[in-house]
């Protein structure tokens, strides 16, 4: 199979089906026994065209006047992508365009998709391209495939050139971190016994950011051996805002896959409680997995719904953590989320995190610690929620992010709401609130 071929069966799942880009590039590879040769570039293929989509599709409309099949425009968002995003010569992306429209059984048509993309290079070498609206929502949701309601939202808040700029950002590299006992330096010297580059986080100490690595991480072998991991820095600073310690207990409210429960344990020197919900079993059977990878035991992992309340657990826990569901529209993360989002879904979304941190705040002991968190840097689904949980939660109180995060991070999260931004930090954006119960 080709890798265009491979790529437009990923592509198709994601935009047809609702599947997530990478389970669905997981599961192309590991089921197809004619896979690409190349799967790092198929999957940057992939990436790539969605990260793009909205501008290709703006592109398809100017020159393809009338409905265009769903198939055929997935293959003319592949070539525009090679064409214009990657090193790709014009003339192969057209002839592999060709092909891959026969490939896929629409060899009536190939003379259109070919028609279409060389009146775009044309153009483009004519300097004639469709011009962008000059309205700043209306381009920005263009450029950067975002929904209307959050480019507005951020637009509003921020200016249209720093929503530009939040909306664009791309994180670089890949973000590890050592698994206890195991050190962060241990994996930047193994790296770089390697010729591999990196360097410790700015965010989090326990973080090493490495960039310029061929083929797949875990096929490392400190991977392989369950010492390293993969994890964003900004869920490690979301456990590290709980502050645990040796001995206490701690829920992670909605654990699966399992990385930020590993790391309440690492955080702990695997010395204490740690208890893992998930609502659904087979997320449940990922937190194991995970947990057993990195040979952390004594977890107690369970199927529970974190919106429903169990009087069993009230005031058990010293620190609580809820990393909700969210929309996931932190900017510098993976861009199939944001073609999923309804500004209604979010509505609901948000409801369901209300719930989540209200339930959850029950199970904390007073003196103990609450943090809310979120993957997206909405105010609907971040302050709004966590402010409307104070306004009715007279026995909690924003705490200042100190004690275990850099200095940047303590500055700014001085007020017990903390954001981190892809395009000054350099990080997946996301919320944290830190919050105190009072005894």
């Amino acid at each position: 199979m080709t890798g265009r071929r491979a790529a437009y069966n990923i592509l198709r799942r994601v935009t047809q089906e609702g599947a997530y880009a990478n389970l669905a590039v997981k599961e192309e590879f590991d089921r197809s026994d004619d896979r690409p040769t190349d799967i790092g570039r198929t999957t940057a293929l992939v990436y790539t065209v969605l990260e793009h989509m909205s501008w290709c599709d703006f592109i398809i409309g100017s020159y393809a006047k009338g409905r265009v099949h769903s198939s055929i425009r997935t293959v003319l968002r592949i070539a525009l992508t090679e064409i214009f995003f990657m090193d790709t010569p014009d003339h192969a992306a057209c002839d592999s365009a060709a092909k891959l429209t026969a490939e896929i059984g629409k060899s009536g048509v190939k003379g259109f998709v070919n028609g279409v993309l060389r009146s775009v290079i044309r153009d483009r070498d004519a300097g004639k391209l469709p011009p962008l609206p000059s309205d700043p929502v209306d381009r920005l949701c263009i450029i950067s495939g975002f929904p209307a309601f959050i480019v507005e939202e951020y637009v509003g808040e921020y200016g249209a050139a720093r929503a530009e700029s939040l909306l664009l950002a791309k994180t670089e590299g890949v973000t590890l971190r050592a698994v206890f006992p195991k050190t962060s330096d241990a994996v930047r010297a193994h790296f770089e016994s390697i010729g591999i580059p990196c360097e410790i986080s700015r965010i989090v100490p326990d973080a090493v950011r490495i960039k310029g690595v061929n083929g797949d991480i875990t096929e490392d072998e400190l991977f392989k051996s369950g010492e390293m991991t993969v994890q964003s820095e900004s869920a490690m600073l979301a456990c590290r805002c709980l502050d645990p310690k040796p001995g206490m207990s701690v829920l992670d409210a909605c654990a699966a896959p399992g990385g930020k429960t590993a790391y309440i344990a690492d955080l702990m020197e695997r010395n204490g409680s740690v208890t893992a919900w998930d609502i659904h079993s087979h997320r449940v059977e990922l937190i194991e997995k995970t947990l057993s990878r990195m040979g952390v035991s004594g977890v107690c992992a369970s199927v529970r719904d974190a919106s429903e309340y169990d009087p069993a657990f009230d005031s058990c826990f010293d620190a609580v953590l809820c990393d909700v569901p969210c929309s996931g529209l932190g900017g510098g993360s993976g861009p199939d989320a944001r073609y999923r989002r309804t500004l209604e879904g979010v509505i609901e979304l948000a409801k369901l995190q209300s719930k989540i941190l209200e339930t959850c705040s029950r199970y904390v002991k007073p003196g103990g610690t609450l943090v809310y968190s979120t993957c997206t840097l909405s105010a609907r689904e971040d302050e709004d929620v966590v402010n409307g949980f104070l306004a009715g939660h007279k026995g909690f109180a924003p705490a200042p992010v100190t004690g275990s995060v850099s200095e940047a991070i303590t500055e700014s999260g001085r007020t017990g709401m903390l954001r981190i931004f892809p395009d000054t930090d350099g990080a997946e954006g996301f919320f944290i609130a830190k919050l105190i119960r009072n005894n």
